[in-house]
């Protein structure tokens, strides 16, 4: 499989974690909050979490605060259509691809609903086949991106499509709530909205460079569940994020690396290019220091977490798209993400 073009969208509206802090320090869930949990909230928006701004479709910004499960909802059914067409569409004409030419289209998320699932409305956006495969991905978190790239893969080489779209959509801003608890208070600084998608193909383009799918990897961790997950509460989407989160996300790479370049034959110095799911800054710290990495292996990495905030599941899609925009080195290039399970995933990917 290869990876023929991608494609990325965010809404219009950007803010500075400070424009944050500012309303969220206005808004009246602010005061009902205990003082160490403002201070939470202030010392990760203000201090150096290795953000700048987040992309969200809220406007204004106080919009974050009408947290009823109706508002919230609605939010998601608006936007993530809008988003995850976007990215699609600018993968399309960046691959020379017709929406007839797409036998599969695989979308995921986790920040939302709906049923029919969001390849209803995606695909009747795009113009695409009524005999399209359309299969909606849920409930894998940020690790999301990957295990949908492994089901494209199959459905390429088992010959029934011969070209694949891939959509990972999140609103995350559909998911915010606010309590005490410090994981709910960090969630709410880190994430932001935006979409991101990429047309798979079992020929590579004839122009752009060859980004070919070899192989992948996952672990899964049941016992670990309760340190990254959703649950529902009073109709909403509650984050559970666990202190423990980098070091679990560490020490689950430090697995899958050894076991991707074992089951493909590569050896760690064959790799040039490191393309991490940018979850947080912790967890880019804990990833460099487990796996031995230097400041500019995590550079694409670091600049989508420093413009866009954890986009969730498209995370590691913006971060691929970064390092080809950056001309980066050809060779092989590893692939990560983390989510909900606790699980990890991992790919590595032929660049030339």
């Amino acid at each position: 499989m290869y990876v023929i073009a991608l494609g990325t969208a965010v809404p219009s509206h950007r803010y500075s974690q400070a424009q944050c802090w500012e309303a969220l320090r206005a808004a009246p869930q602010c005061a009902a909050l205990t003082s160490r949990s403002r201070a939470i909230l202030k010392k990760v928006l203000l201090g150096d979490n290795g953000i700048a701004s987040r992309h969200l479709v809220l406007a204004p910004l106080s919009e974050a605060f009408d947290l009823t499960p109706d508002t919230l909802n609605a939010r998601f059914a608006k936007h993530a259509p809008i988003l995850a067409t976007q990215a699609a569409e600018v993968a399309l004409h960046r691959a020379d691809t017709k929406p007839e030419e797409i036998d599969a289209l695989l979308v995921t998320t986790c920040t939302g609903y709906l049923c029919p699932g969001l390849t209803s409305y995606v695909g009747e956006r795009l113009g695409l086949r009524a005999d399209v495969l359309a299969l909606d991905l849920v409930g894998q978190g940020c690790g999301a991106a990957l295990p949908n790239l492994r089901t494209a893969s199959a459905l390429l080489g088992s010959g029934h499509c011969q070209k694949a779209l891939s959509v990972c959509v999140e609103v995350c801003s559909a998911a915010f709530f606010l309590d005490d608890d410090p994981g709910v208070l960090v969630s709410a600084c880190l994430f932001g909205d935006g979409a991101a998608a990429a047309v798979l193909s079992g020929q590579p383009h004839p122009i752009h460079r060859r980004v070919e799918w070899k192989t992948a990897e996952s672990v899964h961790s049941p016992a670990e569940r309760e340190c990254l997950r959703f649950e529902a509460r009073g109709g909403m989407l509650r984050n559970i994020l666990g202190k423990n989160v980098p070091m679990l996300a560490a020490g689950h790479a430090e697995a899958l690396l050894s076991g991707t370049l074992r089951q493909s034959g590569v050896s760690r110095s064959e790799l040039t290019g490191w393309i991490l799911h940018a979850g947080g800054r912790d967890v880019l710290v804990a990833l460099r220091d487990c796996l031995g990495l230097s400041e500019a292996d995590l550079r694409w990495s670091a600049a989508v977490l420093r413009e866009y905030g954890n986009v969730s599941s498209a995370s590691v899609l913006f971060t691929l798209e970064t390092a080809l925009a950056d001309h980066a080195p050809g060779g092989y290039w590893w692939m990560a993400s983390f989510g909900a399970g606790f699980s990890g995933h991992a790919a590595l990917f032929k660049v030339d």
